[in-house]
């Protein structure tokens, strides 16, 4: 009987030491585990806002930066570019910007832009995904007399304004797009971002 009872004590003790051991271990193993599934500091880091400097961008400049694994570019355009802008209506396939896909509701305008002088756009053409050329010289025999600079795609030869509005018969069916972004100053600007959202930042704060 005693050693039974011996035997059926050591019976139970090992059983619990083993389930606390065990429940241990598991615990342990799915620290690693639960932290596995959260995003990890490069996939944050690719959809996260992008900050530019644009205090060193002379007229007629573009600067390009990365966002989300695209080309964004930062063009900072002249007056006589803006200028030119409303004379090109009657060429282009939507320029009043009514594929409302393609910019954030403060870039539906002739500008396509917050603030005139800067544009901002995703530097990938809406046909095949293609980067465009710069080209902001004018250029009639190669890209017709109506050309007043802005970008041409080599992969195909669609042609879009220096607002980012594609020309009429070319692949390209629609604008390039303008990224969501805001101004934190007069110099620096925050790509991924609405500017409503600054500012109900800046209310707060």
């Amino acid at each position: 009987m005693k050693t039974d009872n011996i035997n059926q004590g050591r019976r139970r003790f090992l059983t619990a030491a083993t389930t606390v051991i065990g429940g241990v271990g598991a615990a342990f193993t799915a620290v690693p585990f639960v932290s596995s599934w959260q995003p990890s500091a490069k996939a944050k880091a690719i959809g996260a806002p992008v900050e530019v400097d644009i205090s060193k961008l002379e007229s007629g400049q573009r600067l390009t930066v990365t966002w989300r694994g695209k080309p964004v570019w930062v063009v900072r355009r002249t007056q006589d570019t803006l200028d030119a802008l409303a004379e090109l209506g009657d060429k282009l396939r939507d320029p009043a910007s009514d594929v409302k896909t393609q910019q954030p509701k403060y870039a539906v305008n002739e500008h396509r832009a917050l603030k005139p002088e800067f544009l901002v756009l995703v530097g990938i053409c809406t046909h095949l995904g293609c980067s465009p050329t710069f080209v902001k010289e004018t250029d009639p025999h190669s890209l017709g007399a109506e050309w007043k600079g802005g970008f041409f795609c080599p992969c195909h030869g669609s042609r879009f304004d220096l607002a980012g509005r594609v020309f009429q018969g070319v692949p390209a069916p629609t604008n390039l797009v303008v990224p969501p972004h805001a101004y934190l100053s007069d110099s620096r600007i925050l790509i991924g971002v609405d500017q409503d959202s600054i500012d109900v930042k800046q209310q707060i704060i």
